[in-house]
């Protein structure tokens, strides 16, 4: 099988992107700076392509699918995206265009080429990370990661809804907190204060269940699923201001 993760020289993508090479597919990894990947367990692996790109910039995109798979792409994984916390920052024009660019934008760019490729051949399967601040209400303030969270999964249902009479499947990913290096990063080194923490070898395995089992949508873990449908239900806006994550600009 021939996998390519946007977003895979760190983090859940990384982690991904290892799983499937120990299970001996071939992988492409995309991200802004390539160099991350030295002195991981991928470095190196004869199975493994790396491609120094940024989701926001559509010939590169199409050039790295060319390069990697030219006939066949059996899995289109998009982890890449940017967060900025709005709550304790304006956004100023060039930020919000760069988080437009990457959440919004560069994933449907990435969706239209890897689904022309799974058209001509006639299956496939596309996956994207959003967040379970996308199932939020859009509340007085909130962020606009959070919408952009939405949009991942408005993109989502829409190729599904296209592409699903051409047996290609199309899953997104709605997680919590995850235990990785970026969210430690946004909090100090330390998230172990965070609601229903999930290691990274629980996320991943999750991840790759709900792509197994080509789930039209995967939310996890369950608590926080039930928690958000909860909060969803009452005016605890002031509440989730001061429980939400905090943190700086970031991009994945």
């Amino acid at each position: 099988m021939k996998v390519m993760v946007i977003g895979g020289t760190s983090g859940i993508g990384l982690a991904l992107a290892r799983h499937y090479l120990e299970h001996g597919h071939a992988v492409a990894v995309c991200g802004r700076d390539t160099e991350r990947l030295r002195g991981t367990a991928v470095e190196g692996h004869p199975r493994l392509q790396a491609h120094a790109l940024d989701i926001a910039d559509p010939s590169a995109l199409a050039a790295a699918l060319a390069g990697f798979a030219p006939d066949r792409l059996d899995l289109l994984i998009v982890t890449a995206g940017m967060y900025f916390n709005t709550r304790d920052h304006v956004l100023d024009a060039a930020t919000t265009l760069r988080l437009l660019q990457t959440n919004v934008s560069g994933l449907s760019h990435a969706f239209e080429l890897a689904a022309a490729q799974m058209l001509a051949q006639g299956s496939g399967q596309l996956v994207a990370v959003s967040s379970v601040a996308g199932l939020l209400k859009d509340y007085p303030g909130a962020s606009v990661y959070s919408a952009s969270k939405r949009a991942v999964l408005s993109i989502c249902q829409t190729y599904r809804m296209a592409l699903a009479p051409f047996s290609i499947a199309v899953t997104a990913i709605v997680p919590g907190y995850m235990d990785t290096a970026k969210l430690r990063d946004l909090n100090g080194g330390d998230a172990s204060h965070k609601p229903f923490l999930m290691s990274e070898a629980q996320a991943v395995a999750r991840i790759v269940q709900a792509i197994d089992g080509k789930e039209a949508t995967a939310v996890f873990p369950w608590q926080m699923r039930w928690s958000i449908a909860v909060l969803n239900r009452l005016p605890l806006w002031p509440l989730l201001r001061r429980v939400l994550p905090k943190g700086r600009t970031r991009q994945g």
